[in-house]
């Protein structure tokens, strides 16, 4: 299984390209109503990511918690909701709303996590086994 830094900056490269392709169709159809579900693909997804994988990149010991672990789930589950149903809101399909709510506070709720992450004293080194 990959590391969860690479977890996060793979899961990065996917919403940079959902966000890109967003900005380009924008771009071709000359309608900008979009905009607030290309923002959050880019700085929730590919950004916010790219600089949580980059932490746990620097910090291993860190990533191999059940937290750090959790929070990935959690935090790529909101995104991952909340970039498709804004992009529906934003087209005018209002029944959206409650589900780009709920996801708001999922990825509220990852980013809190990643704090007590980052807060928490390093884990203590694995004893070597006896030889």
């Amino acid at each position: 299984m990959p590391s969860l830094a690479t977890l996060f900056f793979k899961t990065a490269i996917v919403f940079l390209v959902i966000g890109i392709a967003m900005g380009l169709q924008m771009a071709i159809s000359g309608t900008h109503n979009v905009i607030g579900a290309h923002a959050h693909a880019n700085l929730l997804g590919w950004v916010t990511m790219a600089i949580f994988g980059g932490y746990y990149a620097l910090n291993p010991s860190k990533a191999t918690s059940r937290l750090a672990n959790l929070q990935y789930l959690v935090y790529t589950t909101g995104v991952a909701v909340i970039v498709p149903s804004l992009y529906l809101l934003y087209l005018g399909y209002t029944a959206f709303e409650p589900l780009t709510a709920i996801s708001s506070l999922v990825i509220f709720l990852g980013v809190l996590m990643f704090g007590v992450v980052v807060y928490s004293k390093e884990p203590a080194p694995r004893a070597l086994p006896a030889e």
